[in-house]
């Protein structure tokens, strides 16, 4: 079964934790895409991940850069994977689709939105039942992530 892992925002938010989250992905060798929850978060990903650092970028696209099946890191608000990701991140209460094809899928979301805190409790339920190995992290008071189940 696919590895979940759910990171629960509470100190910094999704433009500081994602990149290295990514970083991290590439360096392991894994290609990623990254489903956010609507169009116009997918296109503000796409112009964080081009400058979120001023000595580096991380390489990915978007269906309207073409080339999809080349980008280790592909961003979509849909449940498409054109590069063969091993690795799917959801952020903004995207909706999962079917994660067995992955190694591993990424929750992230926003602990003080009640609404993003529920949804992320009935993804966790769902998978949970359907018998994905499910791993919760947490923000701590210093922002290092702690294990919470």
């Amino acid at each position: 079964m696919t590895e979940v892992f759910f990171y629960h925002l509470m100190r910094r938010p999704l433009e500081e934790v994602l990149p290295g989250l990514l970083e991290t992905s590439l360096k392991r060798g894994w290609r990623c895409v990254v489903q956010s929850g609507s169009r116009e978060r997918c296109e503000a990903l796409d112009s964080l991940l081009w400058t979120y650092r001023d000595d580096s970028f991380l390489p990915h696209g978007t269906a309207a850069d073409g080339h999809a099946g080349a980008q280790p890191v592909y961003l979509t608000d849909g449940d498409e994977n054109p590069n063969g990701a091993t690795v799917r991140f959801l952020v903004d209460r995207a909706v999962a689709p079917d994660l067995s094809p992955y190694q591993r899928g990424v929750f992230l979301f926003d602990g003080n939105d009640p609404e993003a805190l529920s949804d992320a409790r009935g993804q966790w339920k769902a998978l949970k039942a359907a018998g994905h190995d499910l791993t919760y992290w947490q923000q701590a008071e210093t922002g290092r992530w702690e294990k919470k189940a």
